[in-house]
């Protein structure tokens, strides 16, 4: 019996959400899915999570067991002319269910071009990001989407994930293969259960008829002669993105440079590289040297702007800078310590001399009254509360131990004494 033509993954893809595995905490009964399926009445979703863990599978068994008209589309060729497209076949169905993978690459005239659909019920919208939606997909869109976050997947889900193709997939039944060792297996999957189980059936052809015993070693050599590492699709790239993060926080230029030379062989997006670089321009590195951001937004603008093959030298001449630069984290934790208070706290009153006056019943109010101008007093700084009294005197940034930031907390500390501490 020969190989299929159609790709393991897609032969043995579950129909029903009693075939599925992992992500139980959103499929089994009592959940979430299985509850939108029993209702019969689909909303639209946007499924959150890395790459091969069930996003386009669980949107196909939605749209299955409704029973109604399922599109789908790809945002990286498709763009506002083909999702009108669909839209107007939908409009023609009365209803559909609309899938559009990796939804974050659409820009905002795209995703616009959604809007209008969503919000008449023409079509109900599931959407696959391995990217925070909050960042990637607009605010509006958002708003008429439930977020759901899929898990990455065990390795007992990805071990029965296997047993089962085994079981389902004739093709693969009849080469009686014999997983002895498999570490680099799931290794190699990095997590994904598409990439698995295709490396899966390369195995099995690849093995002899006499022979199809599966260990490590013999799986290493099947893969390194017959696939790419990197996968260039950009569909398996998390632990090579997170070793360039972490070689640039590490101030490593030469690891940084590598790593980014992998992604650029790849064929990664250089716009997903910069992207990564200009946050952690601020997470980071932040006011340890202020212009790593501005560097990095020029980078991504420059990228956007030359593209493959040149912008590989704005990239490294961006990685290179980023690493060797000093590092500071502070903005960061200001901003999670401010929401941690934030979210304790709850929504305290401005202080009266602070608030905006824009009427004269709020003037009769004391809004503004006692504010003092800080530009009117010397160095440009008078003593006056900006908190609210419940909080006076929090600190929720506190600089680093670096040059730059020193001046900053010296700049602070001549400033407010010692009422934050600094």
């Amino acid at each position: 019996m020969s190989v299929n033509s159609t790709p393991l993954a897609e032969r043995v893809r579950p129909r029903s959400l009693g075939e599925f595995i992992g992500q139980e905490h959103l499929v089994g009964p009592g959940k979430v899915l299985e509850g939108v399926i029993r209702s019969g009445k689909g909303h639209s979703i946007i499924f959150w999570g890395p790459p091969g863990v069930g996003k386009t599978t669980l949107a196909q068994i939605i749209a299955h067991s409704l029973e109604i008209p399922f599109f789908t589309l790809s945002a990286i060729d498709s763009g506002v002319k083909e999702v009108r497209a669909v839209i107007e076949q939908a409009r023609k169905a009365g209803h559909a269910l609309l899938f559009i993978d990796e939804i974050h690459r659409f820009n905002k005239a795209q995703q616009d071009s959604l809007l209008g659909a969503v919000e008449k019920g023409i079509i109900t919208l599931i959407g696959a990001t391995t990217e925070n939606p909050s960042f990637e997909v607009i605010s509006a869109l958002l708003s008429r989407c439930q977020v759901y976050v899929l898990k990455p997947l065990t390795e007992d889900h990805l071990m029965a994930l296997v047993e089962q193709a085994m079981k389902k997939d004739s093709w693969l039944a009849s080469q009686h293969l014999v997983i002895q060792e498999w570490e680099a297996l799931l290794q190699l999957s990095g997590g994904d259960a598409r990439r698995l189980l295709n490396l899966v059936e390369l195995v099995a052809s690849s093995l002899p008829e006499d022979d199809k015993t599966a260990t490590n070693d013999r799986v290493q050599d099947i893969v390194q002669k017959k696939m790419a590492l990197y996968d260039k699709t950009g569909e398996q790239h998390y632990d090579i993105i997170s070793a360039f993060i972490k070689s640039l926080r590490g101030s490593d230029p030469n690891a940084a440079v590598y790593w980014l030379a992998r992604m650029i062989e790849g064929g990664e997006d250089p716009k997903f590289i910069a992207r990564r670089m200009v946050i952690l321009a601020s997470e980071d590195i932040g006011n340890a040297n202020p212009n790593a951001l501005l560097l990095a937004t020029s980078c991504f603008q420059a990228v956007e702007m030359i593209g493959y093959p040149e912008c590989r030298i704005i990239l490294s001449q961006t990685v290179t800078y980023l690493a060797s630069s000093a590092k500071s984290n502070a903005a960061y934790m200001a901003i999670n310590n401010a929401q941690s208070l934030v979210t304790k706290t709850g929504d305290l009153p401005v202080p009266l001399h602070i608030r905006n006056a824009p009427t004269g019943l709020m003037k009769k109010l004391d809004y503004g009254k006692g504010y003092q101008y800080a530009h009117d007093f010397p160095g440009n700084f008078v003593d006056q509360e900006f908190l609210p009294d419940k909080i006076v005197g929090t600190k929720l940034y506190d600089p680093a131990n670096n040059a730059t930031e020193a001046r900053l907390r010296e700049y602070l500390r001549n400033c407010w004494k010692e009422k934050y501490g600094y």
